[in-house]
């Protein structure tokens, strides 16, 4: 036999060394697998998402080579995914021009439309930060699994993940975690704090989580084919609430009155337009106040007809004394379901003012569910409010107003998309958030006060500020320049 090396004579006289050498080597093969593996995972998942957005637009496509359309298929894609951006910026667009720093969460909002979507930083994985060793905790830039088998990317610190990446089938959530330990495998590594996640259908949030759950204020880009709808506001528990105004000094306020503001039976009040003063937004529900209540009243819509035989008795006074005082003023119309909607039509403009610099005019809706059921059903009713809207129109010269609540949004709406986007809407909801819809006023209480009125008077903020109203004012009106 040949003769035995001294580097061959320490290894024999060190088994052990060798063995746990052999030990270490295959555990770093086998969490840089781990690294492939989650490579390979979030390279196929970005190739899915890929794929199943080809196969969005190519359904899209498929559509409309049923009709006429003669463009290729590529044009066709490309003027879908140029319309969705446009509709994302149409959206912010939207949230900026009708809100300022003063209400919650703008500056995230504002960041969001300039491009700064939240993200993390990660720095290079070492070797020894991929996988469990014994005696050594993680610290800097780590990868791992949890008890549910999504890959953790994500910074640590004394062995418990702090943020970064989290990866499944369903999404991709980045941001802030909340008691990420490691034990073997990251026992409960759930979102908490700031955070974003891109589901597998391209939705979109960006906001605060609280135990694995959207909790607080976020926005959301929910996105598809026919339309793309931005969310802002507070989040429950992953339900979204609506946006929480914040009521000031700056907001724009109104009124709308009938005869019940001039008193009820015998007792008669008169109002005193020239010391009109807000001094209570209602308490039907809670509200965020900063300051005093004490604002100037900047607009008025006065009942004047109801029907086809209601006529308001202090519509005529209450309209040269609010024109007078120099509050700009609008009519509305109370809609019945047992009469047509011409006959409507043709009430209220022989019973109403229509001057230049006036508001347009508004439809107000409130039938219950029974009387639209007794009319004909929904169908019958908008094709009533239709031609109200028209004449209406056609007499004034500007689109009325349709006042509406919050269940009548939802339920009947609806069915009636080209009412919904070619008709400025007025809400009442009495609640903590806002109407969850475009709209120019929202009716925010039923029992505000009013220096000048006596008893319950409902109280309205216009959609934006003063900039937004002075346009409103300028380009809205009867008789405006359009």
């Amino acid at each position: 036999m040949g003769k035995i090396t001294k580097s061959q004579a320490k290894c024999k006289r060190n088994p052990q060394k060798i063995r746990n050498f052999a030990v270490r080597m295959k555990k770093s093969l086998r969490y840089i697998l781990l690294v492939i593996v989650a490579a390979t995972i979030v390279g196929a998942y970005l190739g899915w998402r890929h794929q199943t957005e080809r196969r969005k637009t190519e359904a899209i496509g498929d559509t409309l080579t049923t009709t006429d359309f003669s463009i290729s298929t590529a044009l066709r894609l490309d003027s879908i995914r140029k319309q969705m951006a446009e509709d994302r910026k149409d959206e912010l667009d939207y949230y900026l021009d009708r809100h300022n720093v003063e209400d919650e969460g703008y500056e995230m909002v504002a960041a969001f439309a300039n491009g700064l979507r939240h993200s993390e930083t990660l720095d290079t994985i070492p070797i020894y930060n991929i996988g469990r060793w014994k005696g050594h905790k993680r610290q800097g830039t780590a990868i791992s699994r949890d008890s549910l088998g999504r890959i953790i990317i994500g910074q640590w610190d004394n062995d418990t993940l702090v943020s970064g990446l989290r990866i499944d089938s369903t999404g991709i959530y980045q941001g802030a975690f909340a008691n990420g330990h490691y034990e073997g495998m990251i026992t409960d590594a759930k979102a908490e704090g700031h955070g974003s996640y891109l589901s597998a259908d391209g939705h979109y949030f960006e906001g605060h989580w609280e135990n694995d759950k959207r909790d607080g204020f976020g926005l959301q880009f929910l996105e598809n084919e026919v339309a793309t709808v931005l969310k802002t506001g507070q989040w429950k528990r992953d339900v979204f609430k609506g946006e929480r105004m914040n009521y000031t000094s700056e907001r724009i306020y109104g009124i709308d009155i009938s005869r019940y503001q001039h008193g009820k039976g015998r007792k008669k009040y008169p109002i005193l337009w020239n010391k009109l003063r807000i001094s209570h937004l209602g308490s039907k529900s809670k509200k965020q106040i900063s300051g005093k209540v004490d604002y100037p009243v900047s607009f008025v819509f006065i009942k004047s007809t109801e029907g086809v035989t209601v006529r308001n008795p202090y519509y005529v006074h209450d309209y040269a004394a609010a024109r007078k005082a120099g509050i700009p003023i609008g009519a509305y119309h109370f809609f019945s379901t047992k009469r047509t909607g011409a006959a409507q039509a043709e009430f209220f403009i022989n019973h109403t003012l229509f001057r230049k610099g006036d508001l347009p005019p508004v439809l107000d809706i409130e039938p219950s569910n029974s009387q639209i059921e007794a009319m004909g059903g929904s169908k019958v009713m908008w094709s009533h409010i239709r031609v109200w809207l028209q004449a209406v129109e056609k007499r004034c010269g500007v689109k009325p107003i349709l006042y509406i609540n919050q269940m009548f949004v939802n339920k009947y709406l609806p069915d009636a998309p080209d009412i919904k986007r070619n008709y400025k809407v007025w809400i009442a909801r009495y609640g903590e958030y806002k109407p969850d819809i475009r709209l120019v006023v929202w009716q925010l209480s039923p029992d505000g006060r009013v220096q000048g009125i006596t008893g319950d008077v409902d109280i309205n903020v216009f959609n934006g500020y003063q900039t937004q109203f002075n346009e409103f004012i300028e380009n809205e009106t009867i008789g405006s320049e359009k």
